[in-house]
């Protein structure tokens, strides 16, 4: 039986309806958010947190939000590209949209290109 996402991927769902379908995903113990099939937005202990690379990481600097950092079972720390979003656009889809914006055009950018079917006949 799939487990019931919590409050906050709920309320990132409608804080993302302007964006068009987004879905979610559990995984890794957190929720994983897609448009399309670009993976832009996580939520990991409560936290949401927003894709970004070193052309739009700035931004969240400056914003005062933190990087998604892991401390695995053997103390090493790990991190990946996401930010947590600014406290403020947790009030509304229009606060949130041009960050949402940021983390898409990130993933945009990132996307690895697919892979070609091979022909097995």
């Amino acid at each position: 039986m799939p487990r019931k996402p919590p409050e906050i991927v709920t309320h990132a769902l409608e804080l993302f309806a302007p964006l068009g379908t987004v879905r979610v995903k559990s995984m890794f113990g957190g929720w994983g958010f897609y448009l399309d099939d670009l993976f832009f937005a996580l939520e990991a202990w409560e936290t949401l947190y927003l894709k970004a690379d070193a052309e739009s990481e700035k931004a969240f600097i400056d914003a005062g939000c933190s990087r998604f950092v892991y401390t695995q079972k053997d103390g090493k720390t790990f991190s990946m590209g996401y930010w947590t979003a600014p406290e403020e656009t947790l009030d509304s889809p229009a606060a949130m949209a041009p960050w949402a914006r940021l983390a898409i055009d990130c993933a945009l950018r990132n996307r690895k290109p697919k892979k070609p079917r091979r022909n097995t006949g």
